[in-house]
């Protein structure tokens, strides 16, 4: 008999929120709403490695998963300035003379 503890049971909860954020991100009709619908997924990917590192005995793995909120975020940042202002360099304005 099959028996499922609760955190191979939040995995696969994860895995398909995943999913679904991928259909979101497919489906979005704004970039705004894609960028969230990506950012859900980088958020769920966090989860799922902290997940999969508690139950294979890998606390080490939390750090990993540290890492990735802080590329996530800082990804984030990066489109969203890129959508604003056409280019990841410096964002001043030119003063009109």
């Amino acid at each position: 008999m099959l028996s499922l503890t609760m955190f191979e049971v939040a995995m696969a909860g994860i895995l398909v929120t995943m999913l679904i954020a991928l259909i979101a991100a497919v489906r979005g009709p704004t970039v705004f709403d894609r960028l969230l619908a990506i950012n859900m997924f980088g958020t769920k990917t966090v989860l799922l490695i902290a997940v999969a590192g508690f139950l294979m005995g890998r606390p080490e793995w939390l750090d990993l998963a540290l890492v990735y909120v802080l590329v996530n975020f800082i990804g984030a940042i990066a489109v969203l300035k890129f959508v604003r202002f056409g280019n990841l360099g410096n964002d001043d304005h030119e003063a009109s003379s």
